[in-house]
């Protein structure tokens, strides 16, 4: 609450002091990071990147990065619900075969490649870029599915701020708070932020269960402080040198299993930490009139505590399933890029990297086991403008990954042994058409192959005494084919479609009873994933738009149908309706559908769900506003994963302030 009155007088009289300094010759109205984003680039701007401006997502007030990309066709929110990590799908591949980035640089866990996208908010993000199938060779190894780029904000004028403080349901408030200034050669951005929640309401129509006996969700809290700085200097037109830090700390509880599978055992878990640190620099350089270098270097920490209690109380650990667990991992890496546009309609681009990945772990009473994972990419990419209509892009990148440590702890002997190295090299290779038909219609199309290497957790973890190790697993392959369409008409109606499809090689599936009752993962799949999107926004008359998009996705088990494919709808459609009037009111409606979705591999199902959400805003004064909203309107009962409710009506108020 200190918080939030403390917002509430910075919104009230930081206009008057700030007034007048807002500059007019700033380079570029844009607030993104430009260093920090990784295009495809042509000499007519043409790349295959799915852009979330800041703007719309505050406008739909989507307050962690998961949430965000779910507005995306194509993109599935998805939950791991024996963990509480919020996840997102693209196009059928996990986050393990779709890395998450900040600014270039990847911010994925080194143990087993995901990472909570719930810990991740919004607050001081300029845009979020998705590539799907179709990524660039610049962003390094493990793109199998596409990338996701967080792309931080870059102060245009002398001085700028905005902040949000509000409070949503289950005793939850927010607030957050950006600034950053630009002068002379000079420029600098910070950002600080919480997101806290005691609970979450879920709907009359839950049934209670043995472990949630209200409706307020058991062991759901949440605390997520985030701290962002970043410094540059331009000493001219084209040199850019940034410096930049993120500081993450959160804590969640863990909601236990109640639905009805037998088969699944309820966990009392909670994780004290979940904290994330990223120390970074990047740099643009030019040599010469056509040809620029780009480095970037990264240092990045993940330090994560879980702990398993015996019941619904988190006080004892005596059961032979509660445990600590410690996490003390950090990654440091960095990569260049030279590009030349030597040759009239042609932009080259080579790209080197090198990431070191450590892992370390340990039970309360056992040794820390360390694993140590080097990967190295080599790669170019090409664009060749044909004609000032059409562009074709050819990549081709050697991707390599060698362990120089993995070591088990073997609790009865108390000894820890160490594996044997392992070493795995793959190639990803692709092509892009790119053609404007006119001003107002484009097409593209593009072949990629494109690998994923397997994690310290698929190579060598026992799961808990169910599993044998294989240090010897290979990359995954897929090839992505990708056709797509994007037009305007008449400036009102903007159109978008595309078809995809992916075969799968090599895919790491589990293979039961290589010993009897214990199960190996090995590259023994084969899969193909296709589908097709399409959307529209259309600006029905001055304050009034609509839009929509649909998503299709199958996934199909060639190797073994009864595995089945889990997390990811069939269907999914997403519409909204916006609406301004009298100049300072707003009202905002938006509708989300998903379809049956698998939530086990042996079958059981999260149902179909549909919901709408409201949210109304009121321009109080100059650059003032105070928002409301109401989500799942109508109180659906509904689930991401079986056994898993997620919140039922809930509503939000928020009072933003910005000054640009």
């Amino acid at each position: 609450m200190k918080t939030f009155l403390f917002l509430f007088a910075l919104t009230t009289f930081l206009p008057e002091l700030v007034r007048g300094q807002q500059t007019s010759d700033s380079i570029n109205t844009s607030r993104t990071f430009q260093l920090g984003e990784v295009r495809i680039s042509g000499t007519s701007g043409k790349d295959t990147t799915n852009v979330l401006t800041y703007q719309r997502i505050e406008k739909f007030n989507r307050t962690d990065i998961s949430n965000a990309l779910n507005m995306l066709p194509g993109v599935s929110i998805a939950n791991v619900g024996p963990r509480n990590e919020s996840v997102v799908y693209v196009r059928g591949f996990d986050l393990r075969q779709v890395p998450v980035f900040i600014d270039g640089v990847p911010v994925y866990v080194p143990y087993d490649g995901y990472v909570d996208m719930g810990r991740f908010t919004t607050f001081d993000l300029a845009e979020i870029n998705v590539s799907k199938g179709f990524a660039s060779i610049l962003y390094g190894a493990n793109t199998m599915g596409g990338a996701i780029n967080l792309v931080s904000r870059k102060p245009v004028s002398k001085f700028e701020i905005n902040g949000r403080a509000g409070i949503f349901s289950g005793d939850g408030y927010r607030w957050n708070v950006n600034a950053g200034s630009r002068f002379g050669k000079f420029f600098y951005q910070v950002g600080a932020s919480q997101l806290k929640q005691e609970t979450f309401p879920l709907s009359e129509d839950f049934k209670q269960k043995k472990y949630q006996q209200t409706h307020n969700r058991a062991n759901a809290y949440r605390d997520d402080l985030k701290f962002s700085v970043k410094a540059g200097f331009m000493p001219n037109a084209t040199d850019e040198y940034v410096i930049g830090y993120v500081n993450q700390k959160g804590e969640k509880g863990n909601p236990p299993y109640v639905g009805d599978d037998s088969k699944i055992t309820t966990r009392f878990w909670q994780w004290p930490k979940w904290n994330k640190q990223s120390l970074y620099f990047i740099s643009n350089t030019a040599v010469g009139e056509k040809s620029k270098v780009k480095t970037r270097l990264y240092f990045d920490t993940f330090v994560n505590q879980l702990f398993s209690y015996d019941d619904t109380t988190y006080t004892k650990q005596t059961r032979p399933y509660a445990f600590q667990s410690f996490y003390d991992d950090y990654t440091f890496g960095g990569n260049a890029e030279y590009e030349s546009r030597a040759l009239d309609g042609n932009i080259f681009k080579l790209n080197v990297q090198y990431k070191r990945d450590v892992h370390r772990e340990h039970d309360l009473g056992e040794p820390v086991q360390g694993y140590i994972d080097n990967t190295m990419s080599v790669g170019i990419e090409n664009t060749y403008q044909i004609t000032p209509s059409l562009a074709v892009i050819p990549g081709i990148s050697f991707n390599m990954r060698s362990s120089d440590k993995a070591q088990e702890y073997n609790a009865t002997t108390k000894e820890i042994t160490n594996f044997a190295d392992s070493k795995n090299n793959a190639v990803n290779a692709q092509i892009g058409l790119f053609w404007d038909i006119n001003t107002s219609h484009s097409v593209k199309g593009s072949v990629a192959r494109k690998t994923r290497f397997a994690t310290i957790k698929d190579r060598y973890s026992y799961r808990m005494g169910q599993a044998i190790p294989n240090p010897d697993l290979e990359a995954e392959a897929a090839v992505n084919f990708d056709l797509s369409y994007s037009g305007k008409i008449a400036d009102k109606l903007s159109l978008q479609a595309s078809i995809f499809n992916s075969n799968i090689n090599d895919i790491i599936q589990q293979v039961d009873n290589v010993q009897p009752g214990r199960f190996q993962l090995q590259n023994a799949g084969k899969a193909r994933f296709y589908g097709a999107e399409a959307g529209l926004d259309y600006r029905v008359i001055s304050g009034l738009s609509i839009g929509s998009n649909y998503s299709f996705i199958k996934r199909k088990n060639k190797t073994n149908p009864a595995i089945l494919f889990t997390n990811v709808p069939e269907h999914k459609v997403f519409a909204y309706a916006d609406y301004s009037f009298l100049k300072r009111a707003h009202v905002l409606a938006s509708l989300e559908h998903n379809s049956d979705r698998y939530s086990t591999s042996y079958g059981t199902r999260a149902k179909a769900y549909t919901l709408v959400n409201a949210k109304a805003s009121v321009k109080l004064y100059k650059s003032i506003l105070a928002e409301a909203g109401l989500n799942n309107i109508f109180d659906v009962n509904y689930s991401l994963v079986e056994g898993f409710p997620e919140a039922g009506r809930n509503f939000f108020v928020n009072l933003v302030f910005s000054h640009f």
